[in-house]
């Protein structure tokens, strides 16, 4: 496995991104971070266990879908440079008969961060490359600013690819869910607080995509079209795409599904993830993802053709920091590379692996046993419940040990839902408290109250209702009386949380003078001042 970081705080939702990478610190096997990676032992596998695996996939992938009811899967299987399993199972879209195939297109959500490390892989390894893995990001982005000057000089491309920048988890989320585009929000990263430079590590999509927009602009073209030239194109991946539009116009495209209170499963959401394209915004089959596994179990070659140079590809897939410490003396260590979870199991192996998670309903899973020549994608149209992650895990499990020695849908799925409810607030503010103070005449409230992160907020009465306005739509939330100047308001995007506290503070001349919005203040950005 696995996308994305564990969170450390709880007061914003991203069940998960925490999941991915708490389940990673069940899967992710031990190592030792390194400056050149291990020599790799012989295979261990036969071509009869592969073979054997692959003709238990069906049934892993039905029993998969049977428990959860997510409504389409497709998944490939290279072995020893050859597709050796190509299918798709369900529909595109529950309720139609639209069938999933091999070319069937999804979001790939997180799974495009080692998608978006080839590609810079590829343009920092022309030979007349114009920006490096160890350069500077501010150099190449203008705009580009972190909290500490030093750090905005010296952090690189390489240190944003690998989380290690001192940028808390998460970082710029929740402005690109208020409608903020990529330039907005990599110009605002420098108000966020930072953790130390290169000793931490905290998962981000802002931190990747700088660092994907700097290689961009270093090139002089956009990051869109730097990986179609780069990396799709020539791995002849004619069907995957950096461009929310064109995975829009794709007529064989699976829809995003969640699950309703009901237990049916719906397609309700959109998700357009261009702002943050280089981390979270491709899009692909699994056929055309076949060709790029084959190109990353090959060095770098497809075809007979080296598309990517392979020592700039390896680099990619060493540890670059600890992502998750042992927390057993006998326990495992995840690390992180550039794009990558990397580990190595007991047998010297390197394991890379990556999730993709969108809330509003994909889920996503790629995982590669390069000493073996073994690799699988899972690409799935419904809201993360681990089954991508459950497929790869049951299918190496099965190769190495003729079954699956755990029941990894359940071990993971409970991580999924631990961690989704440790992002909702520990208020329920359903139900306001019995003895709850009066609030106060709704002009104490409105006005409009500034802040240098999140712009200006603008609070309105119309109708015996107040409602809030923020982000450059502006999106309008109904603020609900909860207790005294507490009120609270219904959070939406890929990180809502459901119903979220907003707190006025202060008094002059009869007007708050303050207000502050909890699902906004994980870092303590999420106050406003009266202008």
């Amino acid at each position: 496995m696995v996308c994305m970081g564990v969170r450390q705080t709880t007061t914003r939702h991203r069940g998960k991104a925490r999941a991915a990478l708490a389940v990673a610190a069940l899967l992710l096997v031990p190592g030792v971070l390194a400056a050149a990676p291990p020599p790799q032992p012989p295979p261990q596998l036969t071509a009869a266990e592969v073979d054997a695996a692959v003709g238990k996939l069906d049934g892993i992938v039905r029993d998969g879908m049977e428990r959860t009811g997510v409504p389409g899967v497709s998944v490939a299987v290279v072995y020893k440079d050859r597709v050796v399993y190509l299918k798709g199972f369900g529909v595109r879209h529950e309720g139609r008969s639209a069938r999933i195939d091999p070319d069937t297109v999804f979001e790939l959500a997180s799974l495009s961060k080692p998608l978006a490390s080839t590609v810079v892989a590829g343009a920092v390894g022309e030979g007349d490359e114009k920006i490096g893995w160890d350069d500077p990001v501010a150099a190449h982005l203008p705009g580009f600013a972190l909290k500490d000057p030093w750090v905005t000089r010296n952090v690189t491309v390489a240190d944003l690819f690998a989380h290690r920048s001192g940028l808390p988890d998460h970082a710029g989320d929740l402005l690109e869910d208020l409608g903020y585009d990529r330039r907005y929000i990599l110009n605002h990263l420098r108000y966020e607080p930072l953790a130390p430079f290169r000793a931490s590590y905290a998962y981000t999509n802002y931190g990747p995509t700088a660092a994907g927009q700097a290689v961009a602009d270093a090139e002089g073209t956009t990051w869109e079209k730097l990986s179609e030239d780069t990396l799709y194109k020539p791995a002849g991946m004619d069907s995957t795409s950096s461009l929310f539009a064109d995975y829009e116009a794709a007529k064989n495209r699976a829809d995003l599904h969640v699950k309703a209170p009901d237990g049916t499963w719906r397609a309700q959401f959109v998700r357009d993830a261009d702002a943050q394209a280089p981390a979270g915004g491709a899009s692909s089959s699994a056929r055309d993802m076949s060709r790029w596994l084959r190109l990353q179990l090959a060095n770098g070659k497809l075809d007979g053709e080296q598309i990517i140079p392979a020592e700039q590809l390896e680099r990619t897939h060493l540890p670059a920091i600890v992502s998750n410490p042992p927390q057993a003396p006998a326990g495992r260590t995840g690390f992180y590379g550039l794009g990558w979870n990397v580990g190595y199991d007991d047998l010297g192996r390197l394991r890379l692996s990556h999730s993709g998670a969108f809330a509003l309903g994909a889920n996503t899973n790629v995982t590669m046993l390069p000493a073996e020549q073994l690799g699988i994608v899972v690409l799935t149209n419904g809201k993360p419940l681990g089954l991508p992650d459950a497929i790869a895990e049951s299918f190496f499990d099965t190769a190495e040990h003729g079954k699956a020695t755990a029941d990894w849908l359940d071990l993971i799925g409970k991580v999924y839902a631990q961690q989704e409810q440790a992002g909702i607030s520990p208020t329920d503010y359903s139900t306001p408290p019995a003895d709850a103070a009066a609030a106060r005449p709704d002009a104490a409230y409105t006005g409009t109250y500034a802040n240098s992160f999140y712009g200006p907020l603008t609070v309105s009465a119309s109708g015996g209702a107040l409602t809030m306005r923020l982000g450059p739509k502006p999106t309008t939330f109904r603020l609900t009386h909860y207790d005294g100047d507490t009120f609270s308001f219904r959070t939406v995007g890929e990180n809502a949380v459901g119903l979220s506290g907003v707190t006025f503070h202060g008094d002059r001349d009869g007007k708050a003078t303050r207000v502050t919005v909890e699902a906004f203040d994980e870092t303590g950005l999420g106050t406003f001042t009266r202008e």
